[in-house]
């Protein structure tokens, strides 16, 4: 029961955030498929899919950050200040990184500039550093400082990307004004980042738990935008841009309930049973099946919410996206739980995951409806099979200064 009214109100707050972020989000996404037309909205949804994966540098920052200060006692200064320092390090390195592998996608992708690319790597130094900043604020439980960090983290977005829209509605200016848009949380909440000395202290079990936890992540990020960089490469032009406007209401459903883990995730770290696990898991299929059973029953509102008249031919079919974008919310709770009790094998189970999908869309020659319908059920038996599954429960592992 404190469990619930926790969730139920410092969810409360974080959920504004983190809603607002998402309606952000979406007003940008929204203006690209409004301002671009449907080959180049498939070519940006592509790009978006390749900088949300990148950032799984950011999210293992903010996973382990958060826990090593859910679980540290006294004063917490000094693990903040490493956090800051690895956090620099990492943002460099991932920028430049994904900047390189999205430069070499460039042909895969049809695109028509080298500069998209390039910019997705540029956006993720600030992306990379926002995500220590949100660990430093959950495990500190400092949640007014979180729901401003989600909030600037969406309105750059929205900002910088709209504003780049409507002066040259291409993909190379809308990428240009994601990246410059991701430093408004840099700019607004940069005090997180502030710690005390670490002086001679061994970053690098730090370091180790980042990275293990980014494998992890990987893999989700993988599996849960896989399929519209997929609908990009062995779909249609026409069909892709119709599976990018389905994607925009799977991210949607799938974005929703993710203030669940956000809250709950300093107690699964402190947690010696399931108890958390099991009420998360509750809300976030319940939420879901309501967004996937309000879908069904109001196709035309949420045709309206993907774009418009202009994607009618895929309006029947947006429950299925709902469905799908509900079941990954499932997994990324349970992934988050894994990583709060150092179950970092996690991502054996969701590589096999992504094994499937490919199998699947180019070994079968699915459609629009069958990728969509794929992507559905092996997240559901992800799901499933991660709830289930025996798992190891043990007592907070300790920080290592």
């Amino acid at each position: 029961m404190r469990l619930v009214r926790q969730l139920l109100s410092s969810g409360t707050l974080v959920a504004t955030g983190m809603i607002g972020m998402n309606v952000a989000v979406y007003g940008f996404t929204l203006a690209g498929a409004r301002l671009l037309d449907v080959s180049d909205l498939g070519a940006l949804t592509a790009l978006l899919a390749v900088l949300l994966v990148g950032t799984v540098v950011s999210l293992a920052l903010q996973a382990s950050s958060a826990r090593r200060l859910a679980v540290a006692g006294g004063d917490t200064s000094v693990v903040v200040g490493g956090v800051a320092r690895v956090a620099v390090v990492l943002a460099v390195l991932t920028g430049l990184g994904v900047g390189l592998v999205t430069l070499a996608l460039t042909p895969a992708l049809r695109l028509d500039s080298v500069w998209p690319a390039l910019m997705c790597g540029a956006a993720l130094v600030p992306l990379t550093l926002m995500g220590a900043q949100m660990g430093i604020a959950q495990g500190s439980e400092r949640w007014g400082m979180l729901t401003v960090v989600y909030l600037t983290g969406g309105l750059g977005r929205l900002v910088g990307g709209v504003g780049a829209l409507l002066v040259d509605p291409s993909v190379t200016a809308a990428m240009t004004g994601v990246a410059l848009g991701a430093w408004l949380p840099l700019l607004a909440a940069g005090s997180l980042l502030r710690g005390g000395s670490t002086g001679r202290t061994d970053h690098r079990p730090f370091l180790r738990e980042t990275l293990l936890a980014a494998q992890a992540l990987l893999a989700y990020f993988v599996l849960s935008n896989l399929d519209a960089i997929v609908a990009r490469t062995i779909l249609e032009r026409e069909d892709s841009g119709l599976y990018a406007a389905g994607v925009i209401l799977a991210k949607a459903a799938l974005f929703f309930p993710q203030f669940i883990s956000v809250v709950v995730y300093p107690a699964l770290a402190r947690a010696t049973t399931t108890r958390a696990r099991w009420v998360a898991v509750g809300l976030v299929a319940g939420l879901g099946a309501l967004a996937t059973l309000a879908t069904a029953l109001l196709p035309r509102l949420a045709l309206v919410l993907v774009g418009g008249d202009r994607y009618e031919a895929v309006a029947d079919r947006l429950w299925l996206f709902a469905l799908a974008g509900s079941c990954l919310a499932v997994v990324h709770l349970l992934v988050f739980d894994a990583l709060a009790r150092h179950a970092h094998g996690i991502s054996l189970p969701v590589w096999a995951a992504v094994a499937v999908i490919l199998v699947v869309a180019y070994g079968t020659g699915v459609g629009l409806n069958g990728l969509v319908v794929t992507v559905a059920v092996v997240a559901a038996a992800l799901a499933t099979f991660l709830l289930l599954a025996p798992s190891r429960t043990s007592t907070p592992a300790p920080v290592q200064q």
